[in-house]
Formats: structure tokens, sequence, C-alpha cells
């Protein structure tokens, strides 16, 4: 009778162990990526719009109810004349820019179909390179630079997305819809910032190329 006994308290010990570590587990998995950092207050005033040197801010940017929209055409100019990089519509942080300490972008951006070769999210700065990071539009895949995947099948939904920049490590954590999916280096020590919009590609862009963005912030820690 007592072994039956102590074999069922056993059994509810094994099932309360089970309940708790599949609460643990799911807690880390989702945990928010935001915890443990602080919010850096930034206006207006801090979103410098980068657009063709040629055209006002109204033929390649909007803002409407919260929601920042960015596009450009393959052909167009780039954003200072005699500058040999490619057209962009992006918003670079100013007033925050950093060379040490761990540091965090977020917001949330929509994609439609048909954009591709198309850089939508930056950390500008490096020793090696201009870019610390590059999250780039290609067929409907989220791409480091244009190598590994990073989220696919991104068009035409909302995605939450969060970059976390270890300076110190050298390292750049990307997670998507709370998720953590990416870690890379950071090509070296600079000074940095935030860039996110539309950049085109060095190849393989499509002729029109847009982005929307919501809900963008900055944390530090």
């Amino acid at each position: 009778m007592k072994s039956i006994i102590s074999s069922c308290n056993f059994k509810k010990v094994v099932f309360l162990l089970q309940i708790i570590f599949f609460v643990e587990a799911q807690h880390f998995c989702c945990a928010d990526p935001t915890s443990g950092f602080t919010p850096v207050h930034f206006t207006a005033q801090n979103r410098k719009l980068q657009k063709p040197y040629n055209k006002s801010p109204h033929e390649r940017y909007g803002n409407k109810d919260g929601v920042e929209k960015f596009w450009i055409y393959n052909h167009d100019k780039p954003f200072q004349k005699h500058n040999p990089t490619r057209p962009r519509s992006e918003i670079r942080i100013s007033g925050h820019d950093y060379t040490s300490g761990v540091w965090q972008f977020e917001g949330n951006f929509l994609v439609p179909q048909g954009t591709s070769g198309v850089t939508i999210m930056q950390i500008f700065g490096s020793s090696k390179q201009a870019t610390a990071l590059q999250l780039r539009v290609y067929d409907g895949d989220l791409k480091y630079y244009a190598h590994n995947v990073v989220a696919p099948n991104i068009y035409d939904k909302w995605v939450r997305l969060n970059v976390i920049h270890n300076v110190a490590a050298g390292k750049v954590t990307i997670f998507i819809d709370g998720k953590r999916k990416f870690v890379a280096r950071d090509h070296g020590r600079a000074t940095f910032y935030f860039k996110y919009g539309v950049y085109g590609a060095l190849s393989r862009s499509s002729n029109y190329m847009q982005s929307s963005w919501r809900g963008i912030k900055l944390f530090k820690k």
C-alpha cells in the first residue's frame, strides 16, 4: 500500500516539475527583448530624412496616423549630388550616435509584395566597411545583407523587429516578433547610428521599393 502511495506521489511530483519546466521554457523563449533596457527619448527632431536630392520630402515619404511610409524607384537620384550611392528614402536617427554600451532598435515594418533588393534597416558604422548591419528584403525573405535568411515570407504583414548591438562584444542580435533569430559580428568598432526605410541594394533591385514603419523606439543599458 505504501509503495502504491509513494508511486502516486512521485508521479505527481514529476508532473508538477514538467509543468514548471514548460512554463520556464516558455517564459525564456518569449521574453521581451527590451527587458532590462532603459528607453531612450527621441523626437521628430532626431529623425533626419535622406531622400533623392531632386525630390521634395512628400514625393518619397509620408507619415499618417503614426505610420511612416518610404518609397523609391530604382532610377532615382542619390541623396546628394555627385554621390555614388544608391537611391534611398530613409530616416537617419541623429543625436543618439554611440561608440559603446548596449543599444537596441525596435520597430514594426511592412514590406509589400514585389519590393525586392532593398535594405530596410541598418546600423551604420564599422572599421572594416560602411555598416555593422544591413537587413535586406529579397523576394519576400528578410536577409542579413544578401546572405542568411533571418525571416522568410515577410511580404504584406506587420513584423516586429528588435536589433540589439553589444559594442564591447562586437555582436548584433536580431529578434523577429520577440524571438531571437540571428546573431552576427558587427565588423569592428566605430561611431554607430540606426537607419530605417528603403535603400536600394547594389543589384537585383525591383523598379519600385517600399516599406512602412511604426512604433520606432530606442533602448540602451
